[in-house]
């Protein structure tokens, strides 16, 4: 369960704009996280909050296939991201991380940046607590859900192969 403030960004966030690729040399995620959304919101790397939330819209993540993209999103404080669409190999990429993302296109339109919003990805039940509107997107398969619970792929096959 996750709770907090709400970024908001449009359709087609690209994996230039979530990390521009000047930064890719760094292995760091927090170094790679101060550059987080710069080219499209100065503010986003010094005022985002740890449990905040990201809300895009369609084909959100689209363009390269960089990993650092979500690990530069996760580093930064979000706790997860809900979105009308993810470009496929971004959704894996989270998913191979350990990064809660949502598909709703619902509560993509209707969550306003700055709302305060709480996310069960157990359930997929999301509620706008600003406004008591609440939505439900598509919960993860069990196998998914265990993936990001362990904290992504690797942790989960170190366990599960013991």
């Amino acid at each position: 369960m996750f709770k907090g403030k709400v970024w908001k960004y449009g359709d087609n966030v690209d994996t230039d704009v979530i990390i521009p690729a000047r930064y890719l040399n760094s292995p760091d995620p927090k170094d790679l996280a101060s550059h987080c959304m710069e080219d499209i919101d100065k503010s986003f790397a010094y005022a985002v909050q740890q449990g905040d939330i990201m809300v895009g819209g369609w084909n959100f993540g689209c363009g390269s296939s960089r990993e650092h993209a979500p690990i530069a999103i996760q580093a930064s404080g979000i706790s997860c991201v809900i979105a009308a669409s993810f470009a496929r190999i971004f959704y894996r990429n989270s998913i191979n991380i350990g990064f809660p993302i949502l598909e709703c296109p619902q509560a993509a339109e209707a969550i306003k940046s700055g709302d305060i919003v709480s996310v069960d990805t157990a359930s997929g039940k999301i509620v706008d607590e600003t406004t008591g509107e609440t939505f439900e997107a598509k919960a993860f398969p069990p196998f998914i859900d265990n993936i990001i619970n362990k904290g992504g792929l690797l942790p989960y096959l170190k366990e599960k192969l013991g």
